[in-house]
């Protein structure tokens, strides 16, 4: 009998990613560099399995969670801080020691990412310190120059002309766009204005926030033709 069937399609085995041991090498990548994160992109059967994966966590540096949450924080400081008593509680904890909360404001900290139980006793995140030096941090408007986009990993690499103009940085492709309203094909090489804290020691303490488009330059600023800003 003459076989009616095509040959069998086997869908090939993918690598173990080697970080984590619950998802794919192909499935990190992907969630390293989005805000879903590995488990927004799997169906319901494996999201158990791959959540929490440190490879796209927001505690993870420089993951899309990671950017997205140092972001998101500095401007809570800014824009919508804490009430009094969680703030003083959050700089108890980082101040080390035992933090009274009679007000039983920790909880409030902990939703926000700000405070974690460590060894059962409350402490503060590595989130819980950017939130107080967003507080603390002078922050201005400054010039910055797209150098290039990375459409796969989504993010754009930027100079900032305040901070070290001669080592650019990474942000968000969709915070720029976001926050501009800009098209990504018009990014590379143009001029926007954005807030940051210009003293970070580096540039994972460096948060940039409020993308927008720039005033005109003036002629010959840092090889500047003059005119609007392109």
């Amino acid at each position: 009998m003459d076989e009616t069937f095509g040959p069998e399609y086997v869908r090939p085995q993918q690598s173990d990613c080697s970080r984590c041991g619950c998802c794919t090498a192909a499935l990190c990548e992907k969630g390293r560099n989005s805000l879903l994160r590995c488990q927004g992109h799997v169906d319901d059967g494996h999201r158990e399995t791959v959540y929490g994966c440190p490879c796209s966590a927001e505690t993870t540096k420089h993951t899309a969670s990671w950017r997205m949450a140092q972001v998101r924080v500095t401007r809570t400081a800014r824009e919508l801080p804490l009430v009094a008593e969680a703030e003083a509680l959050l700089r108890a904890l980082a101040a080390g020691g035992t933090a009274e909360d009679p007000e039983g404001a920790f909880p409030q900290l902990k939703l926000r990412g700000l405070g974690q139980i460590v060894h059962g006793l409350p402490a503060i995140t590595p989130l819980g310190h950017t939130y107080l030096a967003a507080k603390e941090d002078v922050r201005a408007a400054t010039a910055v120059r797209v150098v290039d986009v990375d459409r796969k990993a989504r993010t754009v690499r930027v100079e900032v002309a305040a901070w070290r103009p001669d080592e650019p940085v990474t942000v968000l492709m969709d915070q720029i766009t976001t926050d501009s309203g800009l098209d990504v094909d018009s990014l590379p090489g143009r001029w926007l204005t954005v807030d940051a804290n210009c003293h970070a020691p580096d540039a994972d303490r460096l948060v940039l926030t409020g993308f927008r488009a720039s005033a005109p330059l003036p002629a010959g600023w840092m090889g500047v033709d003059g005119g609007e800003a392109q």
